[in-house]
């Protein structure tokens, strides 16, 4: 059985706005004050592991030993099957730039990839999320969730972040960058994780 959240406060081990604001709304239910890792000055560690799970569980663990507080960290990407899983892990590292990120590029890389291998509509691919949520004392829980779907080109919207404007959900005619966020929660490889997150260590949402 998955260990119960009890506290009042949650490290959200993340310094990627979108992701907070997500995170704060998909607890919104529940009184429990969700900290932002970049207001309490903390760092971001190395991501060294292979897996989502791996990397999940490194931030989890460090925001939750600097803060002394429970933190919820998580690991996502999409991992197209033509690439054979790539970019999986190293999906931010896609759109690494001198001047920051630029996902558009990232994106762009996909398809020229995708082209340059003859891979054959559709090219399916699936967006994978990892929540591990740790306590101060070295405990932790994992959660997995995930979306399936294909990559289209052109990309198509501007909600959402990442790679959403070329993913296109099996069961949908539009992206996940031409949906409101809010619905895309409820279909969302994260939003997936998230619900087992709570059903796990929460309970049930309150009346």
């Amino acid at each position: 059985m998955s260990r119960r959240f009890s506290g009042s406060r949650l490290v959200a081990a993340t310094h990627n706005r979108g992701k907070l604001e997500e995170i704060r709304h998909l607890f919104a239910a529940f009184p429990v004050e969700i900290l932002a890792a970049t207001d309490l000055g903390l760092a971001e560690p190395a991501e060294t592991e292979t897996t989502f799970l791996g990397n999940a569980r490194i931030k989890a663990h460090a925001a939750a030993k600097a803060s002394g507080l429970p933190a919820l960290a998580d690991d996502s990407g999409i991992a197209v099957d033509g690439l054979g899983g790539a970019p999986g892990v190293h999906t931010a590292d896609w759109a690494e730039t001198p001047g920051g990120r630029d996902f558009v590029q990232a994106m762009t890389r996909v398809w020229r990839e995708l082209d340059a291998a003859a891979v054959p509509e559709p090219r399916t691919a699936r967006f994978l999320c990892t929540l591990v949520l740790a306590w101060p004392d070295g405990h932790d829980e994992a959660f997995e969730g995930r979306i399936e779907g294909r990559c289209v080109w052109p990309m198509r919207g501007s909600q959402g972040h990442g790679y959403d404007p070329m993913f296109q959900p099996d069961g949908f005619d539009v992206t996940l960058g031409e949906m409101d966020r809010w619905e895309k929660n409820h279909i969302s490889h994260r939003g997936n994780a998230f619900r087992k997150l709570i059903a796990g260590c929460f309970g049930p949402e309150p009346a």
